[in-house]
C-alpha cells in the first residue's frame, strides 16, 4: 500500500537529486533537497485539506488530480507563477523574464521578493476566508468546542466571514502594509488589490463548486436508487463528484495548492536564486504532498481521526495571519511549517484520545469513507 501510493513521488526524488547532482554537483544536491523538505514541511496540511475535498470526487477526477494537478503543482506554481511574477512586476515579455531569471539571478529574485506584499495579501486572505468558513459552520464533531460552539453560532448570520475577511484585509492594508518589509515604501493600495482578488477568487470558485456539488446531492436523493447503494469503507461512496461539480472542484484544489506554495516559493530564495533548483527542489516536495494526499484517501483516515481537518484548517487560518504579517515582519519558513505540524500533531493525538475513549481505536462511527479505489 505505502510502496504503491508513494512510489512515484520515491522514484522521482531519485531521479530530481540524481540530476541536480549531475547538473550542479553535491552543493545542488544537497540545495533540491533542502527545498524538497522545505515544501513538505509547509504543505503538510494542504494535504489534509486536499484528502477532505478530494474524496468527494470520482475515481476519473481523482486521477486528474494526481496528473494534470500534479503538472499544474511543479511546473506551474513552481517554475512558471515566479516568472510571470517578475513579468508583471518588472513589465517585462515572457522571453525576457525567462532570460533575467537564467541569466540575472539576483535581479529576478529581488524582483519577485518586491512581489511578496501583493503574492501574501492574495493568498492570506483566500486561506482565511478558508479556515472562517469552517470554523462558521456547523459540525457533527467539534475538537476546540469552547471556541467552534460560539463560532458555529455566530455562523448564522450570513456573510460573516466575508465581513471579516475585508476587516482583516482593511486593517492588514492600513497597518502592516504601509511599512512593507518587501519591497520599499507603502504597498497599502496593492495589498488592498490583490487582497480584494483573492477573496473574488475564493467566492467565485468556490462558490461555483460548492452550488454544483450541492445540486449533485440533491439529484442522488431524488434518484431512490442512489440513495439506497450501499457505500463500504475503504472502497468509497458509489457516487462521486463528477462533471461540472467535479471540475469546478478541481479548480477549487487547484487554486488552494497555488496559496499553499506562495510561502514556500517566497521563502525559496533564502535558500537559492536558481529558478530551476527551485523548480526541482519544490516540485520534488509537491509530488509527495500528492502522495500524501492519496494516502489519506485511500486509507480513509480523516474518518478514522476525526480532528484531523480541524487541525489543518486551524494551520490554514494560522498561514493566512502568518502571510499576512510576512507583508511587514521577516518570518522564518521554519516557523510557519512548525506552526502547521503541531496543530495537525495535536489533533491528531485528541482523535486518537476520543478513539480509544470510544473502544474504537482507528475508527469512529463507521461513517463510510468516500474513497475511490481506482486513484
Amino acid at each position: 500500500m505505502l510502496l504503491k501510493t508513494f512510489g512515484w513521488s520515491f522514484a522521482i526524488t531519485v531521479i530530481g537529486l540524481a540530476l541536480a547532482g549531475v547538473l550542479w554537483g553535491w552543493q545542488g544536491l544537497a540545495i533540491v533537497g533542502i527545498l524538497s523538505i522545505l515544501e513538505i514541511s509547509l504543505s503538510f496540511d494542504n494535504a489534509v485539506i486536499n484528502a477532505g475535498i478530494l474524496r468527494k470526487m470520482n475515481a476519473f477526477w481523482q486521477k486528474i488530480f494526481l496528473t494534470v494537478g500534479i503538472l499544474v503543482a511543479v511546473f506551474g506554481m513552481r517554475l512558471v507563477f515566479p516568472v510571470v511574477i517578475v513579468a508583471i512586476t518588472a513589465k517585462l515579455g515572457p522571453i525576457e523574464a525567462v532570460d533575467l531569471a537564467i541569466n540575472d539571478k539576483s535581479q529576478y529574485q529581488e524582483l519577485v521578493t518586491s512581489a511578496h506584499p501583493a503574492i501574501a495579501a492574495f493568498g492570506g486572505i483566500f486561506l482565511l476566508m478558508i479556515f472562517l468558513d469552517f470554523i462558521f459552520e456547523e459540525r457533527d464533531y467539534k475538537w476546540l468546542s469552547w471556541i467552534e460552539k460560539p463560532m458555529a453560532k455566530m455562523g448564522k448570520l450570513d456573510m460573516l466571514s466575508v465581513i471579516i475577511g475585508l476587516v482583516v484585509l482593511l486593517v492588514t492594508a492600513m497597518t502592516v502594509a504601509t511599512d512593507a518589509a518587501h519591497g520599499a515604501g507603502d504597498k497599502s493600495a496593492t495589498v488592498l488589490l490583490a487582497g480584494v482578488a483573492g477573496m473574488i477568487t475564493y467566492l467565485v470558485v468556490g462558490g461555483v463548486s460548492g452550488y454544483f456539488e450541492d445540486k449533485l446531492e440533491d439529484d442522488e436523493e431524488d434518484d431512490d436508487e442512489a440513495a439506497a447503494a450501499p457505500a463500504t469503507k475503504g472502497t468509497g461512496a458509489a457516487v462521486g463528484l463528477a462533471g461540472k461539480a467535479a471540475f469546478f472542484m478541481f479548480l477549487y484544489l487547484e487554486v488552494i495548492d497555488a496559496s499553499f506554495s506562495f510561502d514556500g516559493v517566497i521563502g525559496a530564495f533564502a535558500i537559492t536564486n536558481d529558478i530551476f533548483m527551485m523548480a526541482l527542489g519544490l516540485g520534488i516536495g509537491a509530488m509527495y504532498i500528492r502522495s500524501l494526499t492519496v494516502f489519506l484517501v485511500r486509507k480513509g483516515t480523516l474518518d478514522d481521526y476525526v480532528y484531523l481537518e480541524h487541525g489543518a484548517h486551524y494551520a490554514i487560518g494560522a498561514l493566512a495571519v502568518i502571510l499576512l504579517a510576512t507583508i511587514k515582519y521577516e518570518i522564518p519558513e521554519v516557523v510557519t511549517g512548525l506552526v502547521g505540524i503541531a496543530l495537525i500533531g495535536l489533533s491528531f493525538v485528541s482523535s486518537v484520545i476520543r478513539n480509544r475513549r470510544e473502544g474504537r481505536p482507528g475508527d469512529t462511527s463507521g461513517t463510510p469513507s468516500e474513497v475511490t479505489s481506482g486513484v
